[in-house]
């Protein structure tokens, strides 16, 4: 990775292929999920392409039928070769480089969608995905085609009209998700996983995701803010905050209210609960705050919201 690129921070699904100059078809700025095959980046005359290098606030999923090229982190270098499977979590620092890119297809979703078709404790049933690092594999031919058959129909699904398309994607990914616990993390030991701050930022996930769970299920109304966090993790607030900011692209305050917003859709989505009792378990006083935050964020409100994405 070449220290004097400076990273960018891709806030939207679409932000990210916008940038990578993929043409893009039933994509735009509020979308949770997307799919396609790489091939479609423009590279010209420009071979090898260099993508830049950028930190994102969503899950990518690649797989490399036939491809070649050599993907950059923050702890790894990895050559993709055919048959090679890897995922990038939200704030993994990235660039790819690409020499001859004929099937590389990449799935990417939001934490809101996973929590809303796949799992609404998705992380319970996944730890893996709060990892910092989790490297590349190249599978066996037998292994990469089980995948094949996922990506191809998440395709599949996500061009056709049908109203239940998300949610039969959400049962692929789930399907896709066992088989990556399956094949990565059987054997795949967080102990070896990077620095002291690799760790540090591997438990603030932990604490953030465990303190929304328990908001989310009731079991608390203690909403943690940056000094519980550090406390908890036996840190000062600012060093925590640094940490955090240096090896995610944003501030602990910053990851707090994105998952603020991730439950407030996940419970809008899929509970019967009142908007009162949302915003209360959230740990608004009132009602009205919870609403005026939901939309300076969302530029929805939460009533607006919840009748458009009720599931169904």
């Amino acid at each position: 990775m070449n220290p004097a690129n400076k990273p960018i921070v891709l806030n939207s699904i679409y932000d990210l292929y916008s940038n990578l100059g993929v043409a893009i078809d039933r994509l735009d700025e509020k979308s949770e999920f997307y799919i396609c095959n790489l091939a479609n980046i423009r590279l010209g005359t420009d071979v090898p392409f260099v993508g830049a290098v950028y930190r994102a606030n969503f899950f990518s999923f690649v797989f490399a039928k036939n491809c070649r090229g050599t993907t950059f982190s923050d702890y790894y270098t990895f050559d993709i070769k055919p048959g090679s499977v890897y995922f990038n979590n939200p704030g993994e620092l990235k660039q790819v480089v690409l020499k001859d890119v004929k099937e590389l297809y990449m799935a990417t979703l939001t934490e809101s969608f996973l929590k809303r078709y796949v799992h609404p404790d998705i992380f319970v049933e996944f730890p893996f995905l709060l990892a910092e690092i989790v490297p590349p594999r190249v599978l066996n031919t037998e292994q990469f085609a089980e995948f094949e058959l996922f990506y191809q129909q998440l395709i599949k699904e996500f061009k056709s009209d049908s109203p239940y398309r998300f949610k039969l994607i959400g049962h692929l990914c789930m399907i896709m998700l066992i088989k990556i616990r399956e094949y990565f993390w059987n054997d795949y030991d967080p102990l070896t996983e990077g620095s002291r701050s690799s760790q540090i930022v591997k438990s603030f996930k932990r604490l953030l995701e465990s303190n929304y769970r328990n908001l989310r299920k009731g079991a608390t109304d203690k909403v943690f803010r940056i000094q519980e966090y550090a406390e908890a993790l036996h840190l000062h607030p600012n060093y925590l905050n640094a940490v955090i900011k240096t090896k995610t692209g944003k501030p602990v305050g910053a990851w707090i209210t994105q998952k603020t917003i991730t439950e407030a859709k996940s419970l809008l989505s899929n509970s019967e609960i009142s908007i009162k009792e949302i915003a209360g378990r959230l740990g608004f006083a009132e009602t009205p705050h919870f609403s005026n935050y939901f939309k300076k964020q969302t530029n929805t409100s939460p009533i607006v919201y919840r009748r458009n994405n009720r599931a169904s």
